[in-house]
């Protein structure tokens, strides 16, 4: 980076300049001292088993623990953090879990305040932009980025989980035909399907085999996915077990439900592919036409974010731009 750039710039900019190989130094220091967790976990355990040769029990008793660990993160401090700043931590965890990864809310709040400040700085240094613009900025890098990012992977999952659900059922079937339980039946559909479905069922047997109702584990698992396909699944196993009748009837016909439910799905995002890449293109057009007026005469363009008349022109912009997309976005979107 040109030196001169520095002493032509404001005290902001230049603190934000300063500030970040420190937070990098910072980052690294941090990395190198953390060390690998399981290592650490590991020596941790040995050290514990040395030292309970000569140690009373009472003293064994205050360092083994076999209870569920209430703590977000490491850091007292940013536990203390989750607890009282988050409004509802557990949507959180379940949103993490949904997206298949470990609901570790401080590494997640963490990231985000990078992302925030990642945004902040490239909207102040190398965009120019104004503080004001520059903050907005960072609080959609801190909180909507990773919340569209975490949205992304949810609905990837959620979608391996239903392209192989039904062939799970199926295992399930084959195994109740050959007069295993139900339980035995999603153990060994969990051990041959892949993916989150195989995680999932995997799951709901170590749930059962440790003493939770089948239904308690099958509830618990469908509120944390949040897919039509395994509560239709949930319901069902649960009307067969207050009720009675052949489960492996029950479970085929949803099968055959699930998978003519995929292909409808499949008809509608044909058909409507038409439409989606329309709004696609003319959704585009508008930060297309931006960037390459940007590059080729810059002043002309920064007029809008540096005018008040220009921003007001901006906001009526972007809000004739969100009704746009919300219509074409209801108008290609189906429920089946």
């Amino acid at each position: 980076m040109d030196l001169s750039l520095l002493s032509s710039a404001d005290p902001t900019t230049t603190l934000i300049l300063m500030s970040l190989p420190i937070l990098g130094g910072v980052m690294l220091i941090a990395a190198a001292f953390a060390g690998n967790g399981a290592t650490r976990q590991f020596k941790r355990r040995i050290d514990r088993v040395k030292g309970d040769q000569g140690a009373t029990p009472a003293m064994v008793q205050t360092v083994v623990s076999v209870r569920r660990s209430t703590t977000d993160s490491k850091y007292a401090f940013i536990d203390r953090l989750i607890k009282t700043a988050l409004p509802r931590p557990d949507l959180l965890r379940n949103r993490l879990e949904r997206a298949g990864v470990k609901p570790a809310l401080g590494r997640y709040l963490m990231i985000s305040a990078i992302s925030g400040l990642i945004a902040f700085a490239f909207a102040k240094v190398f965009l120019g932009l104004p503080g004001i613009v520059a903050g907005l900025f960072g609080i959609f890098g801190t909180i909507g980025l990773p919340h569209f990012v975490l949205g992304y992977m949810a609905s990837r999952r959620q979608l391996q989980f239903v392209t192989h659900f039904p062939d799970a059922i199926d295992l399930m079937v084959r195994g109740l035909k050959a007069g295993l339980p139900i339980a035995e039946s999603i153990k060994s559909a969990g051990q041959e399907i892949p993916g989150p479905v195989g995680e999932e069922l995997t799951r709901i047997f170590d749930a059962v085999k440790i003493g939770t109702k089948i239904d308690d584990a099958l509830w618990e698992t469908a509120g944390r996915l949040s897919i039509p396909e395994f509560n239709f699944f949930t319901v069902a196993l649960s009307i067969q077990t207050e009720t009675g009748g052949n489960l492996a009837e029950t479970l085929t016909n949803l099968s055959d439900v699930l998978r003519k439910r995929k292909q409808m799905k499949l008809k509608v995002k044909a058909m409507s592919s038409e439409a989606k890449a329309s709004a696609y293109i003319i959704g585009s057009l508008p930060f297309i036409m931006f960037l390459l007026l940007y590059f080729i005469n810059r002043e002309y363009v920064m007029t809008l974010i540096h005018d008040p008349r220009g921003n007001l022109m901006l906001a009526g912009g972007f809000a004739m731009f969100a009704i746009g997309i919300g219509t074409m976005y209801k108008m290609v979107k189906f429920e089946i």
